[in-house]
């Protein structure tokens, strides 16, 4: 369960990111709400994956999954450039998260 918690805590943490982009440097109220709800849901789970998932861990997979969701999202809908060298730093990334995954035990 602690690795669905860590999961969901990435993937919240995407929210809160985006929403930060939205926030004009936290002057707009809507996106600051979403910033301090999701952060903190983010926040929350990512501790109860800390029971039973290393500190290291957690917090480079929790980190990696925000990382690559809001690179994607800036892509998407913020027409971040999109290169060889991003994509492939991305993909690093994904294999790290992977690696921390399988040999956590």
């Amino acid at each position: 369960m602690a690795w669905v918690y860590l999961l969901l805590a990435g993937l919240v943490e995407i929210i809160w990111t985006t929403a930060l982009k939205y926030s004009n440097g936290f002057t707009r109220v809507i996106p600051v709400i979403i910033i301090l709800v999701s952060g903190s849901v983010s926040l929350y789970w990512l501790s109860l994956a800390m029971k039973s998932i290393p500190l290291g861990t957690s917090y480079a997979v929790w980190n990696g999954i925000g990382s690559i969701g809001a690179a994607i999202i800036g892509i998407m809908f913020f027409n971040d450039p999109v290169n060889f060298g991003r994509l492939f730093s991305l993909a690093l990334v994904v294999l790290g998260i992977i690696g921390l995954k399988v040999f956590s035990n």
